[in-house]
């Protein structure tokens, strides 16, 4: 079976309502086993897999997760594009807990994290200016704005490292900088997805306001709030399924395109193998 639509999200995101002929596939991978079992199943005509970003039971931290392993199993499933739903904190006082944010640009502070597929004799250079799919952007935030919810349309999302949290010094730095939300998955899952020429956008959705406020984070308002804004997330996928096109025009769909700098007769054959679902079409 096949999928044309991914999620990318906690289990709570995932409502097994919301699709038949429900099936758990195992995937293996050049680059190992996804973070869990991928659920497919059909949602009216389009077929839709579900990957648990932290594996089932939230046993993953961001700092290990294998998003090339990700990334590839929903590339190897034919997916074209991806909802990722993720909790975050506000670095802005109108970015308030249980607030919605489609972010448009991504701040990368990790630093622990393979983040391309591009190795072992094969270099390529993506452009990576505008890391969020616009056009899927642009019907997520219609579809939560027209439901009621209070979102924000565009917004930067720091990347940090984790799994701890902020230090009030590192907030302070953050919010001087006008970034607006902050979490610790938007990469590299964003830099693979465009490297697999897979649409990839995001429903931020905020948990607390980050160390800079006077309203400390701790853990337990962080699973409330994030449990409360899964119901949100839910209705905004239901929603828009059925009004996502496959027919792409976006940057997403060819970002590989002029990209690949290596000469092909100069790419090892077992490099042209691990990576034939990625560049095959271009060799």
């Amino acid at each position: 079976m096949k999928a044309d639509i991914a999620i990318i999200g906690g289990s709570g995101v995932y409502d097994t309502e919301m699709m038949d002929n429900i099936q758990d596939i195992e995937i293996d991978t050049p680059f190992g086993k996804p973070s869990d079992a991928i659920t497919l199943g059909s949602f009216g005509d389009i077929n839709v897999a579900f990957l648990p970003r932290h594996g089932k039971g939230h046993r993953i931290s961001p700092s290990k997760l294998n998003s090339r392993a990700n990334i590839m199993a929903l590339k190897k499933l034919g997916v074209k594009r991806i909802i990722s739903a993720s909790a975050v904190g506000s670095l802005k006082i109108e970015y308030a807990p249980l607030d919605i944010v489609i972010p448009d640009q991504i701040f990368d502070r990790t630093r622990m994290r393979d983040s391309t597929f591009f190795e072992d004799g094969i270099v390529v250079h993506m452009g990576f200016a505008d890391p969020f799919c616009p056009e899927m952007s642009s019907l997520l935030y219609d579809i939560s704005s027209d439901l009621g919810y209070s979102v924000h349309n565009n917004g930067t999302y720091v990347c940090m490292e984790g799994p701890q949290f902020s230090t009030r010094a590192e907030s302070k730095v953050y919010q001087g900088l006008g970034f607006d939300i902050i979490g610790m998955t938007a990469l590299p899952e964003a830099k693979l997805a465009r490297e697999a020429e897979i649409c990839y956008s995001m429903i931020a959705t905020v948990t607390d306001y980050d160390v800079w406020h006077e309203t400390d984070v701790n853990i337990e308002t962080i699973i409330s709030n994030a449990m409360k804004n899964e119901k949100a997330v839910r209705k905004i996928i239901t929603e828009a399924i059925p009004r996502i096109s496959l027919d792409r025009n976006c940057v997403c769909a060819n970002a590989l395109a002029g990209s690949i700098v290596t000469a092909p007769d100069k790419i090892p054959v077992e490099t042209k193998r691990k990576l034939k679902d990625l560049i095959g079409k271009y060799l």
